[in-house]
């Protein structure tokens, strides 16, 4: 059932509905959810789950998937409220640049510094997707993530990439 649900609309309570098409209860959407928000994050992290952080071909084929689902993102992006798509996606990804980060230089925490940049980067990466999803019809996802990584600030890309990688 879930991962046939389509959340079309997440500015209004549409869920009820949704789940009664798919012969589904409110309550059982409540044992696998606290909210539509968590909903929303779960179709995300689903789709985000095989995404190498820093893998040209893999974040490529992510923007191409985020594509296929406009409608899903466009909606998701478009939400500003407190538990906005755009937020998981932050975490998300700072989560994984960060655990990327500890494994490549065999650490267990990162400096304020770093942990800084890896956020400040991940902020500016979902911003640009954003805005490549709902405004750039011409460049490809390949491209867009090749001009994403090479706006990486150096300290960052001198742990992720080596130097043959630009």
């Amino acid at each position: 059932m879930l991962t046939s649900f389509f959340y079309s609309n997440i500015a209004t309570d549409t869920c009820t509905l949704k789940l009664t098409k798919y012969n589904s209860v409110r309550k059982s959407f409540y044992y696998y959810f606290k909210d539509k928000y968590d909903l929303v994050a779960w179709i995300f992290y689903r789709s985000a789950f095989d995404t190498d952080v820093i893998s040209l071909e893999k974040t490529a084929a992510g923007l191409e998937q985020m594509k296929k689902e406009f409608l899903f993102y466009k909606r998701a992006y478009e939400d500003d409220s407190q538990n906005a798509l755009w937020r998981y996606m932050l975490d998300y990804f700072t989560e994984q640049y960060t655990n990327r980060a500890k494994e490549i230089l065999g650490v267990t925490s990162l400096d304020t510094q770093l942990a800084f940049s890896i956020r400040l980067y991940c902020y500016g990466g979902v911003g640009m997707t954003r805005e490549w999803l709902l405004n750039d019809n011409i460049t490809p996802a390949k491209s867009a993530v090749a001009m994403m990584f090479a706006s990486m600030p150096e300290s960052l890309r001198q742990i992720y990439f080596s130097d043959d990688d630009f």
